[in-house]
């Protein structure tokens, strides 16, 4: 009886660390039952005045603390906006190692209709602003990553922080579900921000996804995403994959959204590539967005070959380019080279 009542007491004491402080509430606190969407279409038909309900569920990995700082000090949110509690709130909560471990999704309910979703983690203290606030404990978390990705297309409209929280669940559903979203079928907009989240949060799995949507999806405002979000990616594939885009895909301009993106990053290959496009992209646009890639390498390591193509390039038009951007440049290399450019020491033909 004495371990029965011990275990008891340890799983009340991880409900509780799931569940934020509230204050300025009407707080009830409910065991759902009957599933999520049942339980959150009660509340949406029967709700006349606004209210706030909430849940925790599993997070992916990661330093994820989701709240609202101060000076880098966190104090709490407003959830109705009225100036994010700053200077109001004393946490108190001791400073944690690791990351937090559940995600709190909270849905405000007004009119009938989930008109916001937000997402905190449990050590954020919350100011309900005085309306009623309902926590359901026991939420199912592909409950919950389903009714999300409802929301996220309901009535044809278009909701982001659906897609958001439902990627930060620590479920395979999530991936199964951001993958549904990015079907051909699916809007674009929603593809779009699937695919950002599918980079920024889903690991493995969402770089695979990725990397389909990068060979069969027909938009390239989509694909354009696709790539940003590989930028995302802590995958070690994910820069091979944009080096990949660059030199292949169909479009100049996802080529060149490539090329923009890989010189965010360092190393041979992407010099290489960068090189290559300015030297053998057929699309003289693409040689153009390659040149102004070289501009965006850290360190200032393009500069050289801004120089060489300057110097070298057979296209007059990418020459131009290269002699216009080394022209903005403070590198002492480039002054040195616009000099003597102007004193007739070196030549741009």
């Amino acid at each position: 009886m004495k371990e029965l009542g011990v275990l008891a007491f340890t799983a009340a004491a991880c409900v509780l660390a799931q569940q934020p402080r509230v204050q300025n509430a009407k707080l009830e606190t409910r065991q759902l039952s009957g599933g999520l969407e049942a339980a959150m279409k009660g509340f949406v038909t029967a709700t006349t005045s606004p209210l706030w309900v909430g849940y925790a569920v599993p997070i992916v990995h990661g330093d994820r603390t989701m709240c609202c700082f101060n000076n880098n000090i966190m104090c709490g949110c407003s959830l109705e906006g009225r100036n994010n509690m700053e200077g109001n709130i004393n946490t108190g909560s001791p400073v944690k190692l690791e990351g937090p471990t559940h995600l709190v999704v909270l849905y405000r309910i007004e009119d009938h209709e989930i008109g916001k979703v937000r997402t905190f983690t449990p050590e954020c203290e919350l100011d309900a602003g005085g309306l009623p606030f309902v926590w359901l404990n026991g939420v199912p978390p592909a409950d919950s990553v389903h009714y999300l990705a409802t929301l996220a297309v309901q009535d044809g409209r278009r909701h982001s922080s659906p897609l958001s929280a439902l990627a930060l669940h620590a479920d395979p559903a999530a991936d199964a579900a951001l993958e549904q979203l990015t079907s051909a079928n699916q809007p674009e907009s929603v593809r779009r921000d699937a695919a950002f989240w599918l980079g920024a949060a889903r690991g493995r799995r969402g770089y695979e996804i990725l990397t389909r949507m990068l060979r069969d999806d027909p938009s390239d405002k989509v694909r354009e995403q696709a790539i940003f979000a590989l930028t995302q990616s802590k995958e070690p594939d994910a820069l091979t994959t944009i080096i990949r885009v660059a030199h292949d895909d169909k479009s100049p301009h996802v080529r060149g959204q490539a090329l923009f993106w890989l010189a965010q990053k360092a190393g041979s290959k992407v010099t290489e590539t960068i090189q290559n496009a300015v030297d053998n992209d057929p699309d003289t646009e693409v040689k153009k967005k390659a040149v102004f890639a070289l501009t965006q390498m850290p360190n200032n390591e393009g500069v050289p070959k801004l120089i060489e193509v300057a110097r070298t390039n057979r296209n007059p038009v990418v020459r131009k380019q290269a002699v216009f951007w080394l022209g903005q440049s403070k590198d002492p290399r480039a002054l040195q080279f616009m000099e003597d450019v102007l004193l007739g020491k070196a030549t741009t033909h």
